[in-house]
């Protein structure tokens, strides 16, 4: 039996690419792949890749080791680390040792250490272990905890708690037929759709509650905007004045969020050239504003929707972006018939709701809304849905005994990674894509 403490640091002595840079003229040991193999004139510099990124090594004809590596192993270098002017970053190790620490059996399937991997999707999400390996993979996702992390600590900041909801559901939180059925011990459950009826129990309990997790949709669309497994950061608050607070605090979320991107991702942003948008101010249309700009500025008629199709987002992203300079903007009073049973209508004109959704660069990321907190209203609404009130009993309760105005957001972290990251389907964003043909890997 031994007893680790505190202060037992794993691979202690050992520095990543990082650390490196601040201590050159010292010796160093780094452990890694064996990203490329380079011979210049005699000399042979091999790039190391570890946890961080990558670091130039220096590696003389004599160097105990050089003849038993090949790309693609991993090994532990020591050496000294010196000041280079033409190395990346400015610096570089010069090996005294390298030490093979595994020698893979098969070589790689596919080249991972090219500036980019040109490679058909399908190629790509096929042999992910692999290419999720690749430095721009990194960047995205790295990028996509930025992302989570900033969500997380604006909203802990604002007084949200963070809650855990189940995802073996006994009903479907949309209603409707998009959800996958599976046996509960005999009995019919669902992959829940997302927390919607659960984190507005926690309303009632916290007041401002956020999650972030997995949800499911059998929706049979085989698109670049859609996945039927996704990531969705959701909150939901009490206590509001009208669904224009959701959206107040939706941009401050986002402000905080590409905020902390800029700062303390900077040089995930910066390897992708990725411009943040401005999320300080964000223009909001409700949705007959938005077919009107459309069809003021491009000629294409939507009038009558209750909502925007894919086609009109992005027609509408363009005339934001071209004509007002926005990335960024709301859409507000979706079509009654079109938004979910507990979204709250409009006292003036009950064909629309109090909803909304975000759009950036012309894509929807974001859904949400004020919802129903009045009983009576809630049933009313159900009933004329045809929904079964016995399978919401629990979800009834709550407004049985009373809810306070609230209402809450979802935002699709995968969509929201791929565009940043300028990529149009969404499976860039996502690490292990589930979509309509793919359950592995």
């Amino acid at each position: 039996m031994f007893i680790l403490e505190e202060s037992v640091k794993e691979g202690s002595g050992i520095s990543n690419s990082t650390e490196c840079k601040a201590k050159q003229g010292e010796n160093v040991t780094v452990q890694g792949f064996i990203h490329r193999i380079r011979s210049l004139g005699g000399a042979n510099f091999i790039v190391l890749r570890d946890n961080v990124g990558t670091v130039q090594v220096f590696v003389g004809q004599d160097t105990p080791g050089l003849g038993r590596v090949k790309e693609g192993y991993i090994v532990e270098i020591s050496g000294l680390c010196k000041t280079e002017a033409r190395a990346p970053g400015g610096f570089e190790i010069a090996a005294d040792k390298i030490e093979v620490l595994v020698a893979p059996p098969e070589e790689m399937p596919l080249t991972i250490n090219k500036n980019t991997l040109n490679l058909h999707l399908d190629i790509d999400i096929n042999n992910r272990p692999i290419t999720l390996r690749h430095p721009r993979y990194r960047h995205i996702f790295k990028i996509q905890e930025g992302l989570a992390r900033g969500f997380r600590e604006y909203l802990l900041a604002n007084g949200f708690t963070e809650i855990f909801t189940p995802k073996i559901v006994g009903v479907g939180t949309e209603g409707g037929a998009n959800t996958f059925m599976l046996d509960y011990f005999g009995k019919p459950a669902y992959l829940a759709q997302s927390p919607q009826l659960y984190k507005q129990m926690m309303v009632g309990v916290f007041g401002r509650v956020f999650e972030i997790a997995h949800v499911f949709r059998a929706e049979p669309h085989d698109t670049a905007r859609h996945l039927n497994e996704y990531v969705s950061m959701d909150f939901e608050m009490g206590f509001i004045k009208d669904f224009k607070d959701i959206m107040a605090m939706e941009v401050g979320c986002l402000h905080y969020m590409f905020g902390l991107l800029k700062t303390e991702y900077a040089q995930h942003i910066g390897a992708l050239k990725i411009t943040l948008p401005d999320a300080s101010k964000i223009p909001v249309l409700n949705v007959r504003e938005a077919h009107d700009l459309v069809r003021k500025h491009l000629k294409e008629d939507f009038r009558g929707e209750g909502e925007l199709s894919a086609r009109e987002e992005q027609l509408l992203g363009k005339v934001m972006l071209e004509q007002y300079g926005y990335d960024l903007v709301f859409v507000t009073h979706y079509g009654s018939s079109v938004r979910p049973f507990y979204s709250m209508d409009d006292p003036t004109n009950p064909e629309e709701t109090l909803s909304f959704d975000l759009l950036f660069k012309g894509v929807e990321i974001t859904t949400g809304g004020q919802r129903i907190h009045d009983y009576q209203q809630l049933v009313d609404k159900i009933r004329s849905r045809g929904m079964e009130l016995d399978k919401l009993h629990h979800y009834l309760m709550i407004f049985r005994y009373g809810m306070p105005p609230h209402g809450g957001l979802a935002i699709g972290i995968e969509r929201l990674t791929a565009l940043l990251a300028g990529y149009d389907n969404l499976r860039y964003g996502c690490l292990f894509p589930r979509d309509m043909i793919r359950l592995s890997p």
